[in-house]
């Protein structure tokens, strides 16, 4: 925000220098980024009146001008300005002056003609861009006067940049209060009387969305003159602070945005039908912005309607067809305090900022409403006159926010800070502040906060307050005492890194990728959950928070794999964001994914991944972890169906893995196979302590079988049923093939097992070994009807 120093000290007026006054608010939390001149250096130009104006004898766009420069001798100055005219006070430079780009004036002929001195534009002022003709001046522009002189050009522009929490200084008034505060100078902020009705127009308001306005306050103005124009000091404090003026009403609102720092809007009276409404905007609706614009409204946008139509998106900009305009002679002015939630994020969804969204979207003043109308009334009477109307005031006491008083202890200000500082000290910057205080006891106070310091919540904000008007530099460096106590980790734990590691060593590659994900690819991975929306969203990309990993990783498979990468493995551990019975609750992950070539040098003709591949990384890490997973085969209705499946522990599923469907795959561009993994962190936290078991001496034995059984009973039930068999010297199960095909009936396969039998302390007899075979395939027979191939 940029202010003027001029402006600044009307308010108020510390013994500090420019440099010193910037390094104070710097110091308090009001970054200033740059201080820079009103005007550039120029000399010698003052005001001048064009008395006579005659074409030039030998140029068509040449004028001969007699110019009164109020030193009593007329000067022959020659013009090509197209708005040049008998009359009009212009700035002049003399001969001698020096403009911007130390460009001197002198004595010149153009086309025989001498001319004296040169009319001068804005532009060539360097105070506007506007280089279309002459900067005409007011009437009352004292002729002869020196221009810098008569504009206090010799200001400096402070362009303060302020944090999110401190909407309070966005105006003079915020930021003239810290300056007094950081002086020792009491704050006497100007009155604004009320201003008395002279009219009785009135426009009926109705708040119907109470939870997003909590005050609304309109007045009519009725008999404006359409011909007033903003006066030059006005225009000016509004171009230093980077506005160009555009109308009288429009210049009398931001110029109280400015001073006081809360947005203001003007209506042409002509263009309300009946009564002005705040409310929700039905989904469908549209507007046309002031800037030409037209909008498709959703229903959590904010409007100022009128009984037929919209007339504004609160908060933000008016509507094209209600804005004043150059025969405006009724006005109906609008000042109110929105929820900032209401307005967060529309503003940037319609790629617009504004001056009055950037101040609504931190919060303003919830007690300014009345003194901003008052005040851009009295302005506006006193430029362009007209009969004001009674304040209109609809309110919704509910809905504006309530003062909370936060108990202050000099004990804690003393720990966090880590200085002693003064009781009266800690009381007068308080007062300073504006809070409201209640001593308790002699240590401890009852903190009010001022309406306009709505950032302000807790205990550690006073600590901070106290902090910066006590100065950061003053606070002296010390060493804090951090005494240590060394924590024990169980055995059983599973640090993260382990887990990377084996994860890199199988050739998968970490990633990181944001919690922030598009609304209509969620739902193509998780489409049975609601994900939690955001706010304010940085995008439409970034719309709501992620239900599972798998979104972030095939975002990057896809980038990737369209940038030439053969082969991508990759992984990540984060939280996702689900909605439950408690709230939105957020378990931890580890996600992977699989694309491409299956090896790094890729044999010819060979395949690119498959669910094996990422069955085999899971698998791994549970075998590292000696955990035993199971994996039930299940649809997902992401992945493809016969190739997914459910990951199961003691039990309890823990994950899913599988190829990821087809029309999934699509959505994020990737045009191979793509196989994905995810399972809960939980499940990977702990793993068995090892124990020490004495090594047999003796011998085992071990018998292959192979039995034939249906072609949907799963080898894992076949294992589940060989261990419930009961056998006694039972060491050990792997599989080792499975046969369908020649001798084979349809409908069925041939499951090839080897089983491990031994005992610690003796060598098993054939007959004790075939009796356990004996037991395990009846097992068997029993409960999935398998029979011993032969």
């Amino acid at each position: 925000m940029k202010i003027s120093e001029k402006w600044l000290r009307e308010w108020v007026n510390p013994p500090v220098d420019t440099n010193t006054l910037a390094e104070q608010l710097t110091m308090a939390g009001l970054e200033v980024d740059a201080v820079e001149p009103a005007a550039p250096a120029f000399s010698g130009v003052v005001v001048a009146q064009v008395l006579a104006c005659e074409q030039h004898p030998q140029a068509d766009k040449l004028k001969v001008c007699q110019v009164d420069d109020g030193s009593g001798d007329h000067k022959t100055v020659v013009c090509g300005a197209p708005n040049v005219r008998e009359g009009v006070r212009v700035p002049f430079a003399q001969v001698g002056a020096r403009l911007p780009g130390d460009v001197k004036i002198g004595k010149a002929k153009l086309r025989g003609v001498a001319s004296f001195g040169m009319l001068c534009s804005a532009k060539e002022l360097g105070l506007s861009d506007d280089a279309g003709g002459l900067w005409l001046l007011p009437e009352e522009a004292p002729v002869g006067a020196d221009l810098r002189d008569w504009l206090a050009l010799d200001d400096a522009i402070i362009d303060v940049d302020l944090t999110p929490n401190r909407a309070d200084c966005l105006g003079i008034r915020g930021v003239a209060r810290e300056v007094a505060a950081l002086n020792g100078l009491p704050f006497e902020e100007p009155e604004y009387p009320p201003v008395k009705p002279e009219c009785d127009a009135v426009i009926p308001v109705d708040i119907q969305a109470a939870n997003g306005c909590g005050r609304y306050i309109g007045r009519v103005i009725r008999g404006i003159d359409p011909n007033a124009v903003t006066p030059m000091w006005m225009q000016e404090r509004l171009r230093r602070s980077g506005i160009r003026a555009i109308h009288p009403v429009v210049d009398v609102t931001n110029y109280v945005l400015l001073e006081l720092g809360h947005p203001m809007h003007g209506f042409d009276l002509r263009s309300i039908r009946e009564r002005v409404v705040v409310r929700w905007a039905n989904e469908g609706e549209k507007l046309t912005l002031l800037d030409g614009r037209t909008v498709d409204l959703q229903d959590d946008c904010l409007l100022i309607a009128d009984a037929e139509k919209p007339l504004a998106l609160a908060g933000i900009m008016g509507g094209e067809h209600s804005g004043v305009a150059d025969d405006t002679v009724d006005v109906f002015l609008e000042s109110a305090w929105f929820n900032p939630l209401s307005i967060a994020g529309r503003a940037r969804r319609f790629g617009l900022h504004t001056d009055a969204s950037h101040r609504y979207e931190r919060g303003v003043d919830p007690a300014l409403q009345q003194k901003a109308m008052e005040r851009a009334t009295a302005l506006l009477l006193d430029i362009a006159g007209g009969k004001p109307g009674p304040l209109m005031v609809a309110e919704a006491a509910e809905a504006l926010p309530a003062r909370q008083r936060i108990v202050l202890t000099r004990k804690r200000l003393e720990r966090v800070l880590g200085v002693s500082i003064e009781q009266d000290t800690i009381t007068s910057i308080l007062l300073s502040l504006g809070m409201e205080l209640e001593q308790r006891e002699p240590d401890t106070w009852l903190v009010l906060p001022p309406s306009f310091r709505f950032d302000i919540a807790i205990e550690e904000d006073l600590i901070e307050e106290v902090a910066r008007l006590y100065g950061y530099d003053r606070i002296e460096v010390g060493v804090p005492e951090a005494p240590l106590t060394m924590v024990a980790c169980p055995e059983s734990k599973v640090k993260d890194g382990e887990i990377k590691r084996l994860l890199v060593a199988k050739g998968l590659r970490e990633v990181i990728t944001y919690s922030f994900v598009d609304r209509s690819k969620e739902k193509r991975v998780a489409p049975d959950i609601e994900p939690k929306s955001l706010v304010n969203p940085i995008s439409s990309e970034m719309s709501v928070m992620r239900t599972s990993l798998w979104q972030g990783l095939l975002q990057v498979a896809g980038y990737n794999l369209r940038h030439q990468v053969p082969r991508v493995r990759i992984f990540e551990k984060g939280l996702v964001f689900v909605p439950g019975e408690r709230g939105l609750e957020q378990p931890c992950k580890w996600a992977g994914v699989l694309a491409g070539a299956r090896d790094v040098e890729p044999v010819h003709g060979q395949d690119g991944v498959d669910f094996f591949d990422a069955k085999g990384v899971v698998e791994a890490v549970f075998r590292r972890l000696q955990l035993q997973p199971e994996f039930e085969r299940a649809e997902h209705p992401a992945l493809h169906p016969g190739q997914s499946a459910r990951v199961r522990l003691n039990g309890q599923a823990v994950g899913w893995v599988g190829t990821v469907h087809p029309s999934v795959a699509a959505a994020f561009d990737i045009k191979s196979r793509v196989v994905v993994w995810e399972i809960d962190a939980q499940a990977w936290q702990s793993e068995p302590v090892p124990s020490a078991q004495e090594v047999s001496r003796f011998p085992t034995s071990q018998r292959d079988i192979a039995v034939v059984v249906d072609e949907d009973v799963e080898v894992g039930r076949l294992m589940e049923l060989i261990e419930e068999a009961g056998a006694e010297f039972l060491q050990n199960v792997r599989l080792f093939d499975i046969y369908q095909g020649k001798g084979i009936d349809s409908g069925r396969k041939s499951v090839a097992l080897g089983l491990i039998f031994g005992a610690s302390s003796r060598t098993l007899t054939d007959s004790e070994v075939n009796e356990q075979v004996e037991a395990i395939l009846a097992k068997l027979a029993e409960s999935v009807g398998a029979t011993l191939r032969t």
